[in-house]
């Protein structure tokens, strides 16, 4: 081989060479991002991106939530009876007030449980007090959700009929002081001092009261 062929041949031998370790940097190159794991957000319409661009968790709505405050216990509530606001057709129309006497709000819901007793924890006296009925005169007597801060006073309108138009075989008519009252879905009573002809038998009842009305709503 003459020594032109072997200068040639040492300069393709070369060139292959170099070739070859630049196609092996190149490959490396590009492998590197390949290899390499992507992190992935999605990102929910009003949600926003945090520090380095992360997207933040989207607000759960659900946990955002306030919760309502619980019922009112009897021990938070205090009873008064004012009135009466009105008589009419033998029938007078009282405000029976709860005062929320505790630290925290607390909510009412429905009708209060009204009877005659002879005293604080005495013997109930006749038939307790039927719940009142939508009417022409009156309204709705649709129950409302009624929440009480600590010192804030709702009201139920209690009816007393007049027990004096029964007979006294129907009626058996006594003096009540008392009136036992159930707050709305609570099992203990508080007692509210409460003068009243009442009837003592189970064929009359003389008592309707009404659900809680929230603050400020006119009472029928």
């Amino acid at each position: 081989m003459t020594s032109s062929a072997n200068a040639v041949r040492r300069v393709l031998t070369t060139a292959v060479v170099a070739c070859a370790a630049g196609l092996a940097a190149a490959c490396g190159a590009s492998a590197g991002p390949a290899a390499t794991a992507t992190a992935t957000a999605t990102v929910t319409p009003g949600s926003s991106s945090g520090a380095g661009g992360a997207a933040s968790p989207s607000p759960d709505p659900a946990g955002q939530a306030q919760a309502a405050p619980p019922a009112c216990a009897t021990s938070a509530l205090q009873g008064k009876v004012a009135g009466p606001g009105s008589s009419a057709a033998q029938v007078s129309t009282y405000a029976l007030s709860l005062t929320n006497i505790s630290g925290a709000s607390c909510t009412l819901y429905g009708f209060p449980g009204v009877s005659f007793v002879t005293g604080v924890g005495g013997w109930q006296i006749g038939i307790a007090a039927t719940r009142a009925e939508d009417n022409a005169t009156f309204g709705s007597a649709t129950p409302r959700l009624v929440t009480l801060a600590p010192g804030q006073t709702v009201h139920a309108v209690l009816q007393v009929h007049d027990a004096t138009v029964y007979s006294s075989g129907e009626c058996g008519m006594v003096t009540a002081h008392w009136l036992r009252v159930y707050p709305p879905n609570q099992t203990a009573p508080l007692y509210v001092r409460f003068t009243a002809h009442a009837c003592s038998t189970s064929q009359v009842n003389i008592l309707t009261i009404w659900p809680v009305l929230p603050v400020g709503a006119p009472a029928p």
